[in-house]
């Protein structure tokens, strides 16, 4: 069973607003090298919805589609990060087996639950990580180097399966956890690129295969990948990052850390909301 594609004015619109989604993404990863999927994941899931493909995995596309655009914005991170000398390979090579794992084990927790739940995960998890974006100290310190043995074992995967519950790269939860370990913070943003990467590529390779049901599909979907989304997005962000960077440059980025980290609370707080049926 198929439902009819929307119209074309309604196309249109949906083109535009992606490409306002990607725009504002990427000024956000430049200026305040937060990944974009904090804002993609709800930007995506108020599109598609307002396509009418609110279907009970439309959750699995949203997270599926940022991860996507995260393989293109971390190869393009860390290549950049290490032309400057700033990734630490060793912490990479020693973290990302783990990361790996855990997110392959994302990709089945995510598939095996609808689309609320999803919904209800990611706000909980906003709730939390949007303070901490905007509030924590760089001298929260809990070590002078990254674990390593059990506690890594833990860490790691942690760190694969929670971003893929958000849709998102390895920075939001890999920065903090380096700088609470000694790791300076160009280095900690340099090697979370990296994770990044070891998030999304196993992950959205798993989404391809994740089967949704074609009346649930917004066009040009492939598994849970929308590749119209991810297109717009990835053309959007690699024009408005650099004009983030230099704004980043030319300004406090740390006033706008607190609006930014205000903006995803309330975000993932509505989220949670629906999620709830309120």
């Amino acid at each position: 069973m198929s439902i009819p594609l929307p119209d074309t004015s309604l196309l249109l619109q949906m083109l535009g607003l992606l490409m306002a989604i990607g725009a504002f993404a990427g000024v956000l990863a430049g200026l305040l090298g937060v990944g974009g999927g904090l804002v993609l994941v709800p930007a995506f899931f108020y599109a598609f919805q307002t396509l009418g493909y609110a279907g009970p995995q439309l959750m699995q596309i949203c997270l599926a589609t940022s991860l996507a655009t995260m393989i293109v914005t971390s190869i393009r991170s860390v290549l950049s990060h290490h032309r400057k000398g700033a990734v630490d390979w060793a912490v990479l090579r020693g973290w990302a087996p783990g990361i790996a794992l855990g997110a392959i084990l994302g990709v089945v927790v995510v598939a095996n639950l609808r689309s609320t739940t999803l919904q209800a995960i990611f706000g909980v998890l906003g709730v939390i990580v949007g303070p901490y974006i905007g509030f924590s100290r760089a001298d929260w310190q809990l070590g002078l180097a990254m674990p390593k043995g059990l506690a890594r074992l833990v860490l790691a995967p942690a760190i694969g399966i929670l971003s893929v519950l958000m849709g998102i790269g390895g920075a939001i939860f890999g920065v903090p956890l380096m700088g609470l370990y000694g790791v300076p913070i160009h280095r900690a943003v340099a090697t979370a690129a990296g994770f990044g990467l070891t998030i999304a590529v196993p992950s959205v390779a798993g989404f391809l295969l994740l089967e949704i049901a074609p009346e649930h599909r917004p066009p040009l979907t492939v598994g849970a990948v929308n590749f119209v989304a991810f297109a717009v997005v990835i053309a959007m962000t690699l024009i408005t990052a650099p004009l983030g960077v230099r704004l980043a440059h030319a300004m406090d980025p740390r006033p706008l850390k607190r609006i930014f980290a205000v903006f995803i609370t309330l975000v993932a707080l509505n989220m949670l909301r629906k999620a709830l049926g309120w």
